[in-house]
């Protein structure tokens, strides 16, 4: 079945109720998550002015939920008792897949695309729909969320929570492009977009209500009702404060987390290196 077909297919599965799916509806969708799996379908995808969410692979996703039932997965793993959703197993990675899955309680759902030269520490968690391109780094205690599209040679260090987001089936993920730098502890979140080559600085929390700073343009960056957070090309992000508004605030002396572009990165500066200035600058 060609992509157009098993959207037709998948859009109208959708729309019934659990109890009139046909008896092909799990065979539709084990076809639809295998594509999910191996990357030729995604949730959203790079187009000529920006990225395009695919609502009907949200679809699918959902109604793989739907068509699932809890199932004990302990019989096939003895030692990690586990019960899920039968549609919804451990993603099964072989040694030609060329991925790094080091011991420890790493898991990769089912439906969930990682490339070739990715590097998993442990404990770390990929969810389905997820989009891991090749040669990216996920460190320990880092989450890459449900349908969350994540780029190449990336590296979200440890403890990095990059959100995921099912419904609305509409809503943007959050997407990181290729050679983000993320430091640790960082939160990205509500369809965030970081464009490429962009450093973020530990701690940094990205959000779609969050005003972001731009120093070097002396503007503030914010998401609209139609357009999310976006970081530019190669801003250095930082963790900042800003005074809060009034009288109480002003003779407590408080202040509200603001993230700050304080520099953008030249061409061939290295991330690592970059954020380093940034943060002694």
């Amino acid at each position: 079945m060609d992509d157009q077909e098993l959207k037709d297919a998948i859009e109208r599965l959708y729309e019934l109720p659990v109890d009139r799916l046909p008896e092909d509806a799990e065979k539709r969708f084990l076809e639809f998550r295998g594509k999910l799996s191996r990357g030729e379908i995604r949730a959203a995808e790079p187009a000529q002015h920006g990225w395009v969410v695919n609502t009907w692979v949200k679809k699918g996703i959902l109604l793989g939920f739907r068509l699932g039932r809890i199932e004990d997965f302990s019989m096939r793993h003895p030692r990690m008792r586990f019960f899920d959703k039968h549609t919804f197993p451990l993603r099964k990675v072989e040694p030609e897949d060329q991925v790094r899955i080091v011991p420890g309680g790493s898991s990769i759902r089912e439906g969930a695309f990682v490339g070739r030269g990715v590097v998993c520490m442990p404990p770390m968690y990929v969810n389905v729909g997820a989009y891991v391109d090749e040669g990216t780094m996920i460190d320990s205690n880092a989450l890459v969320g449900s349908c969350a599209q994540i780029g190449r040679r990336v590296h979200l260090s440890a403890g990095v929570q990059i959100g995921g987001v099912l419904e609305p089936v509409g809503a943007v993920p959050v997407i990181v492009e290729d050679r983000v730098l993320v430091g640790g502890n960082c939160g990205i979140y509500e369809g965030t977009i970081v464009k490429k080559e962009a450093v973020l600085a530990p701690g940094t929390i990205l959000t779609r209500s969050t005003p972001v700073y731009d120093l070097v343009n002396e503007t503030i960056l914010r998401a609209s009702a139609d357009t999310p957070l976006t970081i530019p090309r190669g801003a250095v992000v930082v963790p900042g404060s800003r005074p809060a508004r009034g009288s109480f605030a002003s003779r407590e002396n408080l202040h509200l987390y603001a993230p700050v572009i304080v520099k953008y990165r030249d061409p061939g500066t290295d991330a690592a290196v970059a954020l380093e200035d940034a943060l002694r600058s």
